[in-house]
């Protein structure tokens, strides 16, 4: 599989335990030669500093890594702070979000919205990092309006950001078609594909529910038929995500960015699959 940019995500382990499962998977991802890892940041900062302990971790072991940096509930001397350290350890690159609103927030953060970020990254660091920021073919769940969810994505691009990352999404169409509609905007950035690897059906239903992810009805008919044979689930899945992937590549997709949840085995399968194709 040729593709000019394949990045894996993660998110920081709670446990000493979580850390170590992370290494070995790391470990055997890593053999697949990924342009990036990218680690996540949890609601309103909560895994700060196990975000830039993990980002630090791959930089050590000769990697590229990008930590995800996210403004709800932040001030601007915080992430300030925040940059100043991703700088420190010689981090290039960064995926700027809002984030998720975490339990009980009541507002006031002095940074809205990701545009706003990534505004504020690039006065504080002029073109130190490569930034991505976040796009959703199938509109943010919390977006008034496909409309404004476009122009809410082009003015990110518009702040200074280099790339985009898509939620994971099932219908390559939307993909497609949200990459027409953002250029016709005057975006040019490489809007890479985001892809998420299909093992367990109620977990998938779960996330799919909270970010806005459609999973279509001949999929979720026929994963819900399996019940609980995973191994056909996986199986299945298998077959869905390399068939999305393919095509997306075949259409122009700049890159697939995968979102391993700390496992290095459904990654490697799709890998695997698109390699041999």
């Amino acid at each position: 599989m040729q593709t000019n940019n394949f990045s894996i995500e993660f998110y920081p382990p709670k446990t000493a335990e979580g850390a170590d499962k992370l290494r070995l998977a790391r470990a055997k991802l890593a053999g697949l030669g990924p342009t990036y890892f990218s680690v996540t940041f949890g609601a309103g900062g909560s895994t700060q500093q196990g975000t830039l302990d993990t980002v630090t971790e791959i930089l050590a072991e000769g990697h590229v890594a990008a930590p995800h940096l996210s403004c709800v509930g932040g001030s601007r001397a915080s992430i300030r702070a925040v940059l100043e350290q991703f700088r420190a350890a010689g981090i290039r690159r960064v995926v700027a979000l809002r984030g998720d609103l975490p339990s009980g927030y009541g507002g006031g953060s002095e940074l809205r919205y990701a545009s706003e970020l990534v505004e504020f990254i690039r006065a504080e660091t002029g073109d130190w990092f490569h930034i991505e920021v976040a796009a959703y073919p199938e509109m943010h769940p919390q977006a008034r309006s496909p409309q404004d969810d476009l122009h809410n994505f082009v003015r990110k691009i518009d702040a200074g950001a280099n790339a985009a990352i898509t939620q994971y999404f099932y219908n390559a169409d939307a993909y497609f078609k949200f990459v027409d509609e953002a250029s016709r905007l005057g975006v040019k950035v490489p809007i890479v594909a985001g892809i998420m690897p299909i093992t367990n059906y109620t977990q998938l239903m779960r996330f799919s529910d909270m970010c806005g992810a459609e999973i279509p009805r001949w999929v979720r008919l026929k994963l819900a038929s399996f019940g609980d044979d995973s191994a056909s689930i996986k199986a299945f899945g298998l077959d869905v995500v390399s068939d999305l992937c393919e095509k997306l590549l075949k259409g122009g997709a700049p890159g697939l960015h995968f979102y391993s949840m700390n496992q290095a085995a459904p990654t490697t399968a799709l890998w695997q699959r698109l390699a041999g194709r």
